[in-house]
């Protein structure tokens, strides 16, 4: 399991008794019915999960990373979209925290912690994807002011937070292209539109948004930071966390799988057993624990990694793959376990297998995880000529 102090292992066994009282319960209608889940949020606010990334004196429960990944898995584990609520919400967090100015902090943290406002990042675009820098939201200064168009796309939580960190181009010339791109911290008004929200195969409950941006004007202090052109490297850093959360959400969908289809393979009996006892069906549970197992070891690698300061890209991009391939795998085998079943909406198994593609696509698509790890296994061991 993950290294924690006592005081985190609490935190992570208060989440556990919320997903197991509160959660767990209601998750299923809630899902079939894509009903947004005002309840277990502000359940999450009094338990302080916004703020876990939120040190003093801004906020008041912040842990360890690893800590952090533990409280992820266990809100996945009991409904996926409850640890997307928090995702975004969590890299902002950090993003002011590691690159914001004094005031930006002071403005924006404290309410972040307590919930009061809740925060999500605006990267992708309808025709960019995960290619960041061919992006085409502009942000235009003119005076004491930026005026933005554009668009963005899959904007998580985008109708209910306050606080939307915009990666942008403020120099459309830049050579190269990454060098000219900002990170704005803006709050909705006018020429700000949620155009609307996108149907989603899972990951229901939380809203996933388009967004428009027509001649929308911003105070020039919004910029994060104190320099233009930081936005790329910036949103880069705040993505290793990001990819460790979605890394720990996967383990939560994935776990939930398992334990649902350890219960039922212990109930469920043919041939005058149980069916675990079929090679079979015990072939499976073995290796669904196993590379469950595994993943975890990744996940906490890259969280002490980032935990460290040091650069992370690597290994969380590690973390995001095994962990989002083998939940989706582990998913698809407790349907199996089931079997007719696992086709029912009567069982959680189905749930677990529509959610558990989004860690694949999200954050970074795994395509660009293989890219990123490679592109720093080479830097990090050249050949010397």
């Amino acid at each position: 399991m993950y290294e924690l102090n006592e005081n985190e292992r609490e935190i992570v066994a208060l989440v556990a008794d919320f997903v197991d009282r509160e959660v767990r319960p209601v998750a299923r209608e809630l899902e079939h019915t894509n009903t947004y889940p005002e309840t277990l949020i502000e359940q999450m606010k009094q338990i302080g999960i916004f703020g876990l990334a939120i040190p003093e004196p801004w906020g008041e429960a912040a842990v360890s990373t690893p800590c952090y990944a533990a409280v992820t898995e266990e809100l996945a584990r009991g409904w996926m979209s409850l640890a997307g609520a928090m995702g975004g919400h969590t890299v902002v967090s950090k993003l002011l925290l590691t690159f914001g100015t004094r005031e930006q902090k002071d403005r924006y943290l404290p309410r972040m912690a307590t919930g009061e406002i809740r925060a999500t990042m605006a990267l992708t675009e309808p025709s960019g994807g995960s290619d960041l820098q061919a992006m085409r939201t502009w942000a235009r200064r003119d005076g004491g002011e930026y005026v933005v168009n554009g668009a963005k796309t899959w904007i998580t939580n985008a109708r209910r937070s306050d606080l939307v960190a915009l990666l942008c181009k403020t120099d459309r010339e830049a050579e190269p292209a990454h060098k000219g791109v900002s990170i704005l911290l803006v709050e909705k008004g006018p020429g700000f539109e949620v155009s609307r929200d996108l149907p989603k195969l899972g990951y229901k409950g939380v809203e996933s948004c388009e967004l428009s941006f027509t001649d929308f004007r911003v105070p020039a202090t919004a910029l994060l930071g104190t320099q233009e052109g930081r936005g790329f490297s910036q949103m880069m850093r705040g993505l290793e966390i990001g990819r460790i959360q979605v890394a720990s959400r996967a383990l939560g969908v994935g776990r939930a799988a398992l334990d649902d289809a350890l219960r039922y393979a212990q109930e469920r009996e043919s041939f005058g057993k149980p069916i675990w006892q079929h090679q079979s069906v015990g072939n499976y549970l073995a290796d669904m624990a196993t590379s469950l197992t595994a993943a975890r070891q990744l996940v906490q690698f890259a969280a002490r990694r980032y935990e460290s300061g040091e650069r992370a890209d690597m290994e969380a991009g590690m973390a995001k793959l095994f962990a989002s391939e083998t939940a989706m795998k582990i998913a698809l085998d407790a349907v199996r376990i089931h079997g007719g079943f696992g086709y029912s909406t009567e069982f959680d198994v189905e749930r677990y297998f529509r959610d558990a593609p989004l860690m694949i696509v999200g954050e970074g698509t795994n395509e660009i995880q293989k890219d990123v790890i490679t592109k720093q296994l080479i830097k990090r061991n050249p050949v010397r000529r």
